[in-house]
């Protein structure tokens, strides 16, 4: 489970933050609003939330609210795929690796990358 417990309609807030922070609730709505239409009262709610889970924090400047992230994209993308191997895949990233290879959903560039990560593993690790 991720720390913040972050729905995916939140993670659309918190990716808007991540384009670049301090923003206001202004400069969020607006970045939402060019992938699809979100209402302004649906975004300060779970602007609201995000700041209830601690997962963003803001500071007021005058009348306005600038919101920032409490952990960067990169980590965050880190736990979740931690998390997620750890819950489905019992931990084991290989296992999760074959179920995609049994799907054949592992295109040949996929394994070419793959093979790529591997060599530099063992290059970091020898």
């Amino acid at each position: 489970m991720n720390q913040y417990n972050i729905s995916k309609t939140e993670l659309s807030i918190m990716e808007a933050i991540w384009q670049g922070y301090p923003c206001s609730a202004e400069q969020v709505i607006e970045r939402l609003n060019q992938v699809s239409e979100w209402h302004d009262k649906t975004a300060k709610t779970l602007l609201y939330r995000l700041l209830k889970k601690g997962a963003i924090r803001h500071q007021k400047k005058g009348r306005q609210y600038w919101y920032s992230a409490c952990i960067e994209r990169d980590e965050f993308k880190k736990q979740q795929s931690n998390s997620f191997v750890g819950e489905v895949f019992n931990g084991k990233v290989s296992h999760l690796v074959a179920a995609f290879a049994q799907e054949n959903s592992l295109s040949e560039s996929d394994v070419s990358e793959l093979k790529a990560i591997i060599d530099q593993w063992e290059q970091n690790n020898d």
